[in-house]
């Protein structure tokens, strides 16, 4: 018999040898090479594959579509989910779509689906999407609930720019009239909304009237508050709240404490910042990669990239890193040209079996036709294609200024080609 730490090692090995085949292989051999490989899949194994490749939605989808034709293994909802997530960062909506309708033919679907697309639109600026998929699921017989019309106020939050505040309230009233009473899940997504509309006055009146109805605020509304008062740089009302919480007896937790670096970030009190992540040491709360993220972010912006690289490597032995630790990383190299130590991160990122992003991608090629190298900038676009992962306009439009300038039109009719087979929209204006 195997003891559950030997199975869990199995299935690491497992996924690193995927991961591995898929970063090496040329989208036309990816299925051979699997195929020969002899592994089989299992659950657990393609979940957690596709979350390394979340980054790069076409790749992570060649991989699905062959652990999907696989003997002795069927899709979870969550490998879906996770599929779903990629594809839609990347805008590939119909082919989301066209896996919204195999769940559904195999009985899969749930509201958690829905909630998903609505997010991914919503951020995407497309709110009549999100409408549309809200308002599309009772014909695939998942009627609209409390937990729906919390995923639709969050999408309308999760927009990028200003939220859609009278869209919100719409939605709010509707609720009501539906007989889903707003709960604290409701409550937290309409102060986030108000919040990231400006109304902050509003907000904390929402949290007043929650407490005087007896409904106490959770962590999660008081590190918005926190974050929004970062934003207005408005510390000691910051200050104030995270004392009034605790005074509450509402136990701050990771994303608070976060909040509260980010508003001692933003007001260049790094040493008070400092002082938070020991509180949290004192606590029992681990840091996280967005802890690390806030402070390095902080100190690039004020150009101290030195003490940045100090806190990378005394915060990444706490907590593991995620592909925006990275992307900081890399950047910063770059703007110091320290090209070497730049590749050095970037090779660590991919053994540690992170997919680079759009954007990860976007920074090495800048960085590498600041320096005017020409080879390694086309030879890294022609790998972001390769994975599916659209160039943004701006990255390839300099990069073709380059190559005009060069003379090396056949690298640039080259990944022109490649690009025709991913996009349709084009590259530069």
């Amino acid at each position: 018999m195997y003891s559950s730490t030997e199975i869990k090692q199995d299935s690491a090995n497992i996924t690193k040898s995927v991961c591995k085949i898929i970063l090496s292989c040329s989208k036309s051999g990816l299925d051979t090479s699997l195929n020969q490989s002899g592994i089989h899949v299992s659950e657990d194994i393609v979940e957690k594959v596709l979350e390394k490749f979340e980054n790069a939605g076409m790749l992570a989808h060649r991989f699905f579509e062959w652990a999907g034709k696989q003997r002795n293994y069927n899709h979870t909802v969550r490998a879906y989910h996770i599929m779903i997530e990629s594809l839609a960062k990347i805008r590939q909506y119909e082919i989301v779509w066209d896996l919204v309708n195999c769940m559904n033919g195999k009985g899969m679907l749930n509201i958690e689906t829905f909630c998903i697309i609505m997010r991914k639109y919503a951020r995407a600026q497309k709110v009549d999407e999100a409408v549309y998929t809200f308002n599309i699921m009772k014909k695939y017989n998942v009627p609209p609930n409390l937990a729906a019309f919390n995923g639709l106020l969050s999408a309308l939050c999760k927009s990028k720019n200003a939220p859609n505040l009278p869209k919100a309230r719409e939605i709010f009233r509707e609720m009501v009239d539906a007989n889903c009473p707003p709960d604290i899940v409701t409550y937290g997504i309409m102060v986030d909304i108000l919040c990231k509309a400006g109304r902050t006055d509003e907000a904390v009146q929402v949290v007043k009237e929650m407490e005087f109805d007896g409904c106490q605020p959770t962590s999660f509304i008081y590190s918005i508050l926190l974050h929004t008062y970062g934003i207005e740089n408005r510390i000691e009302d910051a200050i104030n709240t995270f004392l009034q919480m605790e005074k509450d007896g509402v136990k701050p937790d990771v994303a608070v404490y976060n909040a509260l670096i980010t508003v001692f970030c933003k007001a260049n009190k790094f040493q008070n910042a400092y002082r938070v992540v020991a509180e949290m040491d004192n606590k029992g709360v681990t840091p996280n990669s967005r802890t690390c993220n806030i402070i390095m972010n902080g100190l690039m912006h004020r150009g101290e990239s030195d003490e940045a690289i100090k806190v990378f490597c005394k915060l990444s032995k706490i907590c593991e890193p995620d592909a925006d630790t990275y992307t900081m990383m890399i950047k910063l190299f770059c703007e110091r040209e320290e090209f070497e130590m730049a590749l050095k991160v970037w090779r660590y990122m991919k053994n540690k079996q992170f997919a680079p992003g759009m954007h990860t991608f976007s920074v090495l090629v800048n960085g590498f036709i600041k320096k005017h190298d020409l080879s390694s900038a086309s030879v890294l676009m022609e790998e972001m294609i390769e994975r599916g992962l659209r160039p943004g306009r701006h990255t390839f439009g300099k990069l073709r200024q380059l190559l005009l300038k060069e003379g090396r039109n056949d690298v640039l009719e080259f990944l022109h080609e490649k690009m025709n087979l991913l996009v349709k929209d084009p590259l530069y204006d």
